[in-house]
């Protein structure tokens, strides 16, 4: 799976493992070929398997004759599925795979629409197409926010020498690599930074694109009132979550965002980029605020930090959102359910 988005594989992992399956949980970037799928097949004794992302992760199971599952990622429906080649592959991958996940119900139907009119005419001999076997699950929040962190330190190692008391920071999680498009409100945070010096916009998250990542860092470098800080501990992680003023969102693309519903679960107000990814998630004015341009962004930001009634209600609907829509229990039993699809060797 995608490195930041390990945490959804290892939270399918814990469902699993709790109805008493054995899991071995590996990284797709980590394999070269097939080949190297079918001797940790072998090695591992697998019976079944279940793939995070159609075409990173899917299309290393392809002809193992081993039952799997597929959890669409988001940039597979998103983007990759614009690319020729890749679309072929996961249109294979889709037709093998016992069934497949979404986050949402828009993804599910532009997976559909993607694939679906390519595979009725494979339906009646071949499997059935997609439409029967994608699956809508959302996302199971839990946050744990580790109760030892130590904000001021925190606040010390990103260079932000100001008292915590008149701070506003903006928090935004992501991996560094293009889709997530870290950049797209550096130049019009700095600005308002140097107008509003307790303004700070936080970048935290792994270095995915190595060649990006340096683009990034000499960006962050050059712009006032913004930081960037590497990968860090789920735990703590959450804690600076729970700490910071708000989380920011603003991914090109974006197949259901985990930092997003847990800032809700956390009571943080979101404020995200207005793509159909997050907009699933985000209600504008009422679980959250969503921007269209790095201004708006700005405006929004300057609204919420002015008006505390708006914070709250924002804080009030997210976490009730979360609660109502994203339960961690009926998660687990949606993943328990699927998999006894993967046991035996019929198709139900």
């Amino acid at each position: 799976g995608e490195k930041e988005k390990c945490l959804k594989d290892i939270n399918t992992l814990a469902h699993l493992e709790a109805a008493g399956h054995v899991c071995v949980l590996k990284d797709a970037f980590d394999f070269e070929s097939p080949s190297e799928i079918a001797n940790l097949i072998l090695a591992e004794n697998c019976e079944a398997a279940l793939a995070l992302h159609l075409y990173r992760g899917g299309r290393l199971l392809q002809g193992h004759r081993i039952p799997f599952g597929i959890i669409f990622g988001g940039t597979d429906v998103n983007e990759d599925a614009n690319q020729k080649e890749k679309n072929t592959v996961m249109r294979r991958v889709l037709e093998e795979a016992r069934f497949a996940v979404a986050f949402t119900e828009s993804m599910k139907e532009m997976a559909q629409a993607q694939w679906k009119a390519r595979q009725i005419s494979l339906a009646v001999t071949r499997a059935p197409h997609a439409k029967g076997k994608i699956y809508v699950q959302s996302q199971g929040i839990a946050t744990t926010p580790n109760a030892a962190f130590n904000w001021n330190t925190f606040l010390q190692r990103s260079e932000i020498n100001q008292s915590a008391d008149n701070l506003h920071v903006f928090l935004l999680i992501c991996g560094l690599r293009q889709v997530k498009d870290p950049l797209y409100l550096v130049g019009a945070f700095s600005e308002w930074h140097q107008e509003e010096p307790s303004v700070y916009l936080v970048i935290v998250g792994p270095e995915v694109d190595p060649v990006f990542t340096r683009e990034v860092k000499a960006k962050v470098k050059r712009a006032s009132g913004v930081r960037l800080i590497g990968e860090m501990p789920q735990g703590d992680l959450h804690a600076v979550v729970k700490n910071c003023f708000a989380v920011v969102n603003s991914s090109v693309s974006e197949g259901m965002s985990a930092a997003i519903l847990e800032a809700m679960d956390l009571e943080v107000p979101v404020l995200a980029r207005n793509i159909p990814g997050n907009a699933a998630v985000v209600k504008h004015e009422v679980t959250g605020l969503l921007f269209s341009t790095p201004q708006e962004f700005v405006h929004l930001a300057k609204r919420l930090v002015s008006d505390p009634a708006l914070e709250k209600e924002i804080v009030t609907n997210g976490k009730a959102y979360v609660r109502m829509y994203h339960s961690w229990q009926v998660e687990r039993d949606t993943y328990q359910q699927l998999i006894r699809k993967l046991e035996g060797s019929s198709e139900d």
